[in-house]
């Protein structure tokens, strides 16, 4: 068979192999950190924490921490802390000019604005471990148990939880150089397949077990969820491609150029990073409140907590199409392009080189973007309608949404990176028919 085959060709390239083996021994580190209990927490008392994160918006952040939300773990908080630093950062390096020199200055900018991307997760992190610590105390007195008393504690639980996200990032940078894949993509990607298991089971039972619409609702579901997936694949991938052409050169003997290439200009070029931002500020009411009780909040927070609202879906709907556009002006530089283009004799076939090209291209990505946010948007959305149509709220999540696209956009990048280390060794690829495209080359959402 050509699947065993391949998994044969894989085994044979030692440099794959080592890293295949180092992702998984990568991340069963992080899955057993995720069950390491904060000490002095009695795990038998998790139960009301545990029921609070079965629906609304701590439902999402227990399954980008895998679960080690709920288990009061030692990474408790996952990598969220960093994709927030993160975007204020992207930010700032739009709004600062001291930042927009820093971009500029090549590979020891970027180490500069690593490092205080870091020192912002560790603030971060720093005022979101108290607070943490807060909500499982109140859900600890609600199973009749109780936190230790002191500050020592909670200073002591609080350094404990930020060094736990930390080293959540050392695994994600260990994995990005060493093993297979983009690190914190991926470090994200097995926090979402770690619930996958249970929850299908979870709904193939309350399907079946109750008056519910049984097998064939279920069958259904299933086949609705391989559509969803199928038309986010198209969202990674779809592209519009721009015909370039390049004017001949002749240096000595040999003519240089003259031939028709084509600019890849994607429909959703900013990925998954506009739900990713448009999440963190939808995150922003449950850590003004403290994680508490979501039934005990009312008005404008009742409304903000409630990811099957229609206000919710409507605000995270909008802000995810206004951040597309903004990632996407951020990420695709129309003029230069055309400066490149003019540069290496290239022209687009009946527009002329210079502004003339800076403009078509503008035209070509609004164009494109429009359908494509609105899309991405829908997608974000689905499982908010799964959930009113029945699905259970742990199943719902996989209908769309962050999670959703991360799987399916890292499973294809690191899909791609296994495929390129194949055809390297002029192996065959892992598909008959054309090659695998991932999100943008090798660049992941982090």
């Amino acid at each position: 068979m050509r699947a065993v085959e391949t998994i044969k060709n894989i085994w044979k390239i030692e440099d794959l192999r080592n890293r295949i083996l180092t992702t998984l021994l990568l991340v069963a580190i992080y899955r057993f950190g995720t069950y390491v209990v904060l000490p002095g927490i009695d795990p038998k008392a998790l139960t009301a924490l545990q029921e609070q994160t079965r629906g609304g918006l701590l439902a999402l952040l227990d399954m980008f921490s895998g679960g080690a939300f709920s288990n009061a773990s030692i990474f408790a908080l996952g990598i969220m802390p960093y994709i927030s630093a993160s975007i204020v950062m992207q930010l700032m390096a739009i709004a600062v000019p001291s930042f927009q020199k820093l971009q500029r200055e090549g590979e020891s900018g970027r180490r500069k604005i690593n490092q205080w991307t870091r020192y912002l997760t560790v603030a971060i992190l720093l005022f979101q471990g108290p607070t943490y610590l807060v909500n499982l105390s109140v859900q600890l007195k609600a199973a009749g148990a109780a936190l230790p008393a002191g500050i020592w504690f909670t200073i002591s639980s609080t350094i404990i939880l930020a060094a736990g996200s930390m080293f959540i990032l050392w695994l994600g940078e260990r994995i990005t150089d060493k093993g297979v894949g983009n690190g914190i993509s991926f470090i994200i990607l097995v926090g979402i397949i770690a619930r996958l298991p249970h929850s299908l089971f979870q709904e193939f039972v309350s399907r079946t077990s109750e008056k519910t619409g049984g097998l064939v609702m279920f069958l259904f579901e299933m086949l609705f969820l391989l559509l969803v997936i199928a038309g986010a694949i198209l969202l990674v991938q779809g592209t519009r491609r721009v015909p370039v052409q390049y004017a001949k050169r002749i240096i000595g003997n040999k003519q240089y150029g003259g031939a028709r290439q084509y600019i890849p200009l994607k429909v959703n070029a900013a990925n998954v990073m506009p739900i990713i931002f448009a999440q963190a500020i939808m995150f922003i009411p449950i850590s003004i409140v403290g994680f508490s009780n979501q039934a005990d909040q009312t008005g404008f927070w009742a409304a903000f907590m409630d990811n099957t609202g229609f206000w919710y879906n409507f605000v995270f709907a909008f802000l995810i199409i206004l951040f597309t556009y903004f990632y996407t002006a951020i990420t695709i530089n129309p003029t230069q392009m055309a400066d490149d283009l003019k540069r290496n004799n290239g022209f687009i076939p009946g527009v002329k080189p210079g502004k003339s090209t800076k403009d078509y291209l503008d035209t070509i990505m609004d164009r494109i973007t429009l359908p494509g946010a609105f899309f991405l948007a829908l997608v974000a959305i689905l499982p908010a309608f799964a959930r009113i149509a029945g699905v259970s709220m742990e199943f719902s999540q996989f209908f769309g949404g962050t999670s959703l696209l991360i799987l399916v956009g890292v499973v294809l990048d690191t899909l791609q990176q296994i495929e390129s280390h194949l055809l390297m060794r002029h192996y065959d690829g892992l598909l008959k028919s054309g090659r695998i495209k991932g999100r943008s080359g090798s660049v992941a959402a982090y």
